[in-house]
């Protein structure tokens, strides 16, 4: 590893090291492509799972899904906590060498394809690296989002992002306050609230919860996840089990109601004692179309004497030195400010500045909404690779199943290339724009667009752009197809100019 500064050229350049990068270069390295070097930020690698430490942290879809299908692992409970899946990460890392591959604290300031030398420029603060291929994995869920509360920048206690957890902070005994009420809120409020002397929770929408089914393994069960074929039929009941949600989501409000909305308004009553709260927590849309939780213990301690949770109707009025003033005139003095606000997933799904063939940047072709063939290629930017690009998250099951899936179509691009001794691969313009119809259309029968809501999901332009409209295995049969006619593949430079192939090439 090293991070002095350099000009390297590589086949492939994989932009960040949490899973999507890594089972990038797992693919890579099955193909016998073995010249990439994979650039992280940070002064460590994993991703999500290394750079989210909160407390309560934990994945919520079950751990043996949650997986590299090709890195089984012997988890100690059904939904694994924070520090099992950075275990896990290191484990992929160490086992599959990705460390030597990595160069850490190395931040991508600007990417640009030079259309002389049919190469990629990455240009970083520790120098410049080319590549004939680029594959960004920096992750939809990398670049934390905190509103511009008015006074935010007086406030003289302590204050930070779910995403960079000071924990060199004691919040214990301390008047905390909360902002934000989605998944990172709703595993740190119950890890935090008893050793709290007061908490103040800005909930500016609720979100539908679902008691969280989670239980330890015995060591019985986890000497059996270490066979194969164990793990593989356990992780076939659990994808297919959760297969069947994309039925309500997409298909039938009906059952989505009747099989989960009641449970979740159930829950509400069972859990929560005081009437006013039991209202404050409910969501007025249907449920899915805002992510749904799993929590056994938000609730309750939602519900405890210390504990106040404000709603949109008592809001953020302004952040002053002592705390927070509401919209009602309510000064809440707190020690700590927590910003559960999530992050900028989908208008601003890559951080940094790209710039394709004759200019065109992704900002512009992104002027309208966030839009990719297969969520992964564009017309204008040849041999570039988005994981987990627009429109391919998943809100039922594995997002690793998602880009393992995705990464079946970048490797077959890529060998098309290779193994015909061509040098790029774009996909044309019809072919994503008739893609990106097609999804939105399938859009439009799915819960989160009909639900009643605004969420996440959703860009700027009012298209939801985060999920895939439809069943998993729908996207991975996609994927797995390539279909040569929707792109434009180039033999390589002749006097400065690419010669175009056939388009049945």
């Amino acid at each position: 590893m090293t991070t002095e500064k350099q000009t390297t050229t590589w086949t492939t350049i994989i932009i960040g090291t949490g899973f999507g990068g890594q089972c990038a270069a797992m693919k890579l390295q099955k193909m016998g492509v073995t010249d990439y070097v994979m650039l992280e930020r940070r002064d460590f690698m994993g991703g999500t799972w290394c750079q989210n430490t909160y407390p309560g942290a934990a994945v919520d879809v079950q751990s043996p899904l949650y997986s590299i299908e090709a890195e089984p692992y012997k988890w100690s409970q059904m939904f694994a906590e924070q520090a099992e899946l950075q275990e896990y990460t290191n484990h992929v890392i160490d086992k599959n060498g990705l460390r030597e591959k990595v160069r850490l604290n190395t931040s991508v300031e600007s990417v640009n394809w030079d259309e002389q030398a049919q190469q990629w420029q990455v240009n970083t603060n520790n120098g410049t690296y080319r590549a004939q291929f680029l594959i960004n994995a920096s992750g939809p869920l990398s670049t934390p989002m905190t509103p511009n509360f008015p006074g935010r920048e007086t406030f003289a206690g302590k204050s930070f992002h779910t995403n960079g957890w000071d924990w060199d902070y004691d919040y214990k005994g301390k008047r905390v306050a909360i902002i934000g009420s989605g998944a990172s809120a709703a595993q740190a409020i119950p890890a935090m609230v008893d050793d709290v002397a007061e908490m103040h929770v800005f909930q500016r929408t609720p979100h539908w919860v679902l008691p969280r089914p989670d239980r330890k393994f015995s060591k019985l069960e986890r000497w059996l996840l270490g066979f194969k074929p164990m793990y593989k039929l356990l992780r076939s009941m659990i994808y297919w089990g959760l297969e069947t949600r994309v039925v309500g989501f997409k298909y039938s409000e009906f059952m989505l109601k009747l099989a989960a909305q009641r449970k979740a308004e159930r829950f509400i009553k069972k859990a929560i004692t005081k009437p006013e709260l039991q209202a404050a927590v409910k969501p007025d849309y249907t449920i899915g179309c805002k992510r749904i939780l799993l929590s056994t213990t938000l609730y309750p301690a939602l519900d405890q004497s210390h504990v106040q949770v404000h709603t949109k109707d008592d809001g953020i009025a302004e952040i002053n030195e002592k705390g927070i003033l509401t919209t009602k005139g309510q000064q809440c003095d707190v020690d700590l400010i927590v910003y559960a606000t999530g992050y900028q997933a989908t208008d601003g799904v890559i951080s940094y500045p790209v710039t394709g063939k004759n200019g065109v940047t992704i900002a512009d072709q992104w002027a309208e909404f966030p839009r990719a063939y297969l969520g992964t290629a564009m017309p204008n930017f040849p041999n570039l690779f988005i994981m987990t690009g627009p429109n391919t998250g998943i809100g039922h099951t594995s997002a690793i199943f998602i880009i393992e899936s995705q990464l079946e179509y970048i490797a077959k691009s890529i060998k098309h290339v290779l193994d015909g001794g061509k040098q790029t691969i774009e996909v044309k313009a019809q072919a994503e724009a008739d893609y990106t119809d097609m999804i939105h259309s399938e859009m439009d029968k799915t819960v989160w667009k009909t639900g009643g809501c605004n969420s996440w999901y959703q860009s700027n332009s009012g298209h939801v752009i985060a999920m895939f409209p439809g069943f998993s295995f729908s996207y991975k049969r996609l994927a797995a197809k390539f279909v040569a006619d929707h792109h434009e593949i180039t033999v390589g430079v002749s006097n400065g100019a690419l010669e175009a192939l056939p388009e049945a090439a």
